[in-house]
């Protein structure tokens, strides 16, 4: 069985806000430049696994990117309610991060 560790043993943030009132944003920020690159590499993290993990449309997750310089990587999805909308629970977007905890990355 392949050897996995969770996204928490890897990061020092993971954190969800508003990227307008429209768009939610999710970013992993990581320990070290050499677990960020262990991550980058295995792909784990993308547009794919977002939609999963917020059970939304493909076309609904606007991009995960790769910032190197912050040793970070950064999903942005289409929120399913508008900030302050009525139905909308949380208009600071900051409590939308707990399905990134489940995040299960290869590692030897």
């Amino acid at each position: 069985m392949p050897k996995t560790k969770n996204i928490r043993e890897l990061v020092d943030v993971i954190r969800s806000k508003n990227a307008g009132p429209y768009e939610l944003t999710f970013d992993f920020i990581f320990k070290s430049f050499e677990i960020y690159e262990e991550v980058k590499s295995s792909g784990v993290i993308n547009e794919e696994l977002i939609a999963e993990l917020y059970d939304i449309k493909l076309e609904d997750v606007i991009s995960v990117i790769n910032y190197d310089p912050a040793k970070a990587i950064k999903a942005t999805i289409v929120r399913p309610f508008s900030s302050g909308a009525i139905g909308e629970t949380d208009v600071y977007g900051a409590q939308q991060h707990a399905p990134l905890l489940k995040i299960e990355i290869p590692w030897d």
